[in-house]
């Protein structure tokens, strides 16, 4: 479970009689006093009243995601006084992005200091920080996760101009990120977005960070049952470049076929992965603890040796997600005992999160123990080899440092184990 904080969306307010035509070359103002009216076909109110401050002449508004286009021509506090560059009609609420970013506003606002204890409350697994523009935004937000008693992992999302400059330290503060195509193309411009995206999804990789690909993804299928070929390649291509996961949105919040939506995604991103097994991502993260050692030699030897899976046993997931970080040629199973941990890891790429507690047993005991549990839900069989991490004591967080190599025996009992 996903909480998305709502940020602080900069928004046009509401208009007096229903939504307005703006015609290029007219005059249009947003009004950014407190006490603004509502808007009509010359002047509409803003909710950040900082806006004016944060704006100067020859700057370019974008409103509706861009399909509006507004050229400052004059700051006569309260208001920006502009021209309309690209027409069309304007409805109440929608949102304001500058060309290039530079606004000011943080990505807290109060209601979402609130909401994050409203998440806290809810036992959420993720929350996402929209609009974070730099670590201390991720910061701020972990530490109120934590002060409610959270242990929820932290999400950013990559959608203002800001967040490209200190990309690297937001992902640094992050568990994950979110590339939000949305706010972000229209902020940078959407010829830039491509190489964007994959240069996001690469900085994620390389730092073990999980990656999340969103917005207008099957936008079509919002009103109709099949993609387009465009459509098809965008998903194909987040998944060859690394994407842990992607997202629709309208899709299946208001779109005519939900359904249909999240079954073509899902046979989209299959097709994605069998076409292009084998090919490497071009990401090389440093290895300076012992489980990320232990990861790195695990894919190495399945790459090798034919096996049937990898098990890691883990209790927060640390393994399971060195071992995501690359692509594994087998499924990864990430055995836990912790709900949290198992609900974590099932955002991570190739990793299956399966409930499993050794009951403080031995290393070997556990390992045995896990072997079996796949071999009695079908995931293994007789002859099988599989690859099992797991740390001399088990229950300790962060204490991976042991490789085995077994093969599956008769009634699912690992051959090569001692001390069982």
């Amino acid at each position: 479970m996903l909480a998305d904080l709502q940020g602080p969306k900069i928004r046009i307010g509401r208009f007096a009689s229903g939504p307005v035509e703006l015609q290029p070359g007219q005059s249009f103002d947003l009004d950014c006093a407190a006490d603004a009216p509502p808007g009509d076909g010359s002047r509409v109110p803003v909710t950040y009243l900082g806006l004016v401050n944060d704006v100067k002449s020859g700057d370019t508004l974008l409103l509706d995601d861009g399909l509006i286009e507004l050229s400052v021509q004059r700051i006569e506090a309260p208001v920006i006084r502009c021209q309309v560059t690209i027409g069309g009609m304007l409805s109440d609420r929608k949102g304001i992005n500058r060309l290039g970013g530079g606004l000011s506003v943080g990505a807290l606002s109060d209601k979402d200091r609130a909401d994050i204890e409203l998440a806290a409350s809810m036992g959420v697994d993720f929350v996402a920080v929209s609009f974070a523009s730099s670590a201390a935004d991720m910061n701020e937000a972990r530490a109120l996760l934590r002060a409610a008693g959270s242990r929820a992992a932290l999400v950013a999302k990559i959608e203002r101009a800001e967040a490209i400059d200190n990309l690297a330290e937001i992902i640094d503060a992050s568990d994950a990120v979110l590339v939000a195509r949305g706010d972000l193309g229209v902020e940078i411009g959407f010829a830039e977005l491509p190489g964007l995206q994959k240069k996001i999804i690469r900085e994620a990789l390389s730092r073990n960070r999980a990656v999340i690909t969103a917005t207008q993804m099957l936008q079509s299928m919002v009103d109709n049952p099949i993609p387009t070929r465009a459509e098809v390649l965008d998903v194909a291509n987040a998944v060859i470049d690394g994407s842990d996961a992607v997202m629709l949105s309208a899709e299946t919040a208001s779109g005519r076929y939900p359904e249909k939506a999240v079954a073509t995604m899902a046979n989209l991103c299959l097709s994605a992965e069998r076409q292009f097994e084998g090919v490497e991502l071009n990401v090389h993260p440093g290895v300076e603890r012992v489980d990320q050692a232990i990861a790195m030699a695990a894919l190495h030897l399945a790459k090798k040796v034919g096996v049937r899976a990898i098990v890691a046993l883990t209790e927060s997931g640390a393994t399971a997600q060195w071992l995501s970080r690359y692509r594994s040629p087998v499924p990864i199973y990430a055995m836990s005992r912790h709900s949290g941990s198992r609900h974590r890891m099932a955002v991570l790429r190739d990793v299956f999160p399966v409930a499993f507690d050794p009951h403080g047993g031995s290393a070997p005991h556990a390992a045995r123990l896990a072997v079996e549990l796949l071999y009695a839900q079908g995931r293994v069989a007789v002859g099988d080899r599989v690859i099992v991490t797991t740390g001399d004591h088990t229950g300790v967080l962060g204490g991976t440092n042991t490789l085995k190599l077994l093969r599956v025996g008769a009634g699912g009992v690992p051959e090569g184990l001692s001390d069982l």
